[in-house]
């Protein structure tokens, strides 16, 4: 050990060495940044002020607006500070932090999902007792379940991971800094690192998705059976845009935390890192708005509301 040095600081991978293409690159992340939070944000606003969308299905989806615009905001505006700087350093407490949030808001957003697909599962397949069962107490109780098994998944990681000491190197192959990543650059022996990842991921994904797989099948063994056609479509309308975010989210999410970690700089490493960190947050409010009337009908009549106030 004593023929390593300790590491003070990270590197962060950038997108380009060209200071063109790094311009160009800053630009186009500022503009889906700045679409993601007025989307998630236009979400929080219209479910808050509209007095119909007050149902338990909105108030998870303001939550998860207000994750997905956090979400993103953990990630892209250092990264984008970084290369506007020309600088790829990040320091160990900052990495520490980001990491952190990037592990807790991914958690929350799952988890949110999961409770998402109970919300839907008790709208359709029991309708009579759906306000008892999904009371505004029982949503809060949840909403608080996933924060604060959250900070503790969070926190296990966090500390767990930077406990090790990094001598290897101290560049990350990533925009932002990541525990697959960062495993790589420890100089100590980290298989009790990655089993817990890996068990962690299956044990909470694969239960969370289980989940909702069960609850779908239930939910549309239920649909099928309404006598109306009119009232299966509705009731396919609320969960196809829940069912696309999930899959987004599942997919591109395990595919990067299963597969082995890189040794070597990678342009695959920062696509990926872009479509599970960056897309999911920028699609959702557009896929909820796009498949959801009433969500387009709130929107409308608030933008003609403040139209109305400004004028």
């Amino acid at each position: 050990m004593s023929n390593f040095t300790t590491v003070t600081e990270f590197l962060l991978m950038g997108f380009s060495d060209i200071r063109e293409l790094q311009i160009v690159y800053d630009f186009l992340f500022f503009l889906v940044y700045l679409a993601t939070l007025m989307g998630n944000l236009l979400i929080v606003v219209v479910t808050t002020l509209d007095s119909s969308l007050h149902t338990p299905m909105y108030f998870f989806l303001r939550n998860l607006s207000i994750v997905d615009a956090c979400y993103i905001s953990v990630t892209v505006p250092k990264a984008s500070f970084n290369s506007l700087m020309n600088s790829r350093a990040i320091s160990v407490a900052g990495c520490a932090a980001q990491i952190f949030l990037v592990l807790f808001l991914t958690y929350v957003e799952f988890t949110l999902l999961t409770v998402m697909a109970r919300d839907r599962y008790v709208a359709i397949c029991h309708p009579l007792h759906y306000p008892v069962i999904m009371s505004p107490s029982v949503c809060m109780q949840m909403t608080l379940t996933c924060l604060l098994t959250g900070l503790l998944y969070a926190g296990f990681h966090t500390g767990y991971t930077f406990r090790l000491p990094f001598c290897q190197s101290n560049v990350i192959h990533q925009f932002f800094c990541d525990v697959p990543s960062l495993l790589t650059l420890s100089c100590a022996e980290t298989f009790s690192n990655k089993i817990s990842i890996v068990a962690s991921v299956l044990g909470i994904g694969v239960g969370c998705f289980a989940f909702i797989t069960a609850s779908y099948i239930r939910i549309f063994s239920t649909m099928f059976k309404f006598p109306v056609k009119e009232d299966q479509r509705k009731a396919f309308s609320t969960c196809v845009p829940h069912i696309l975010v999930v899959s987004l989210f599942v997919i591109s999410g395990f595919y990067v935390y299963l597969q082995p970690p890189s040794h070597a700089e990678s342009i695959k490493d920062l696509v990926l890192s872009v479509f599970y960190s960056i897309i999911p947050p920028f699609l959702n409010p557009i896929i909820y708005s796009l498949r959801n009337k009433q969500l387009k009908e709130a929107v409308r009549r608030t933008l003609m509301k403040r139209k109305l106030f400004f004028l």
